[in-house]
């Protein structure tokens, strides 16, 4: 299934970082945390060559999801990107092509799901 694919993991809420970042790992993917926006472009830059990137939207620090997808589109366009958020989808902006939109709270296996 996913054995072995490179996961960029971006959550503020650090029980949830952890509790989905290990879920995560113990379905085969190699997950990369990032506590915020500043940190994941960090990585982004830093260690690049992710599978996945799945960040939440809005996190403290001035950078988004939304500015964490463009990124990612921009330079790691082979990348799968999940936005999350507990905002309903009518409240956020129009989301960037090949996005995909998970709600919060979500259940492990919807984002499993989401990733394929």
């Amino acid at each position: 299934m996913s054995a072995g694919k490179r996961l960029l993991l971006v959550e503020d809420e650090r029980s949830l970082l952890m509790l989905v970042g290990d879920a995560l790992e113990d379905t085969g993917f190699d997950v990369v945390p990032a506590h915020d926006g500043v940190q994941a472009m960090a990585r982004l830059q830093d260690e690049g060559g992710f599978d996945y990137v799945v960040s939440d939207i809005s996190m403290p620090g001035g950078i988004s999801g939304f500015d964490i997808a463009e990124h990612v589109l921009a330079s790691e366009s082979q990348a799968r990107i999940v936005l999350v958020s507990g905002l309903a989808r009518g409240q956020l902006p129009p989301l960037p092509a090949g996005v995909t939109f998970l709600p919060k709270p979500y259940r492990i296996s919807q984002l499993l799901d989401v990733l394929g």
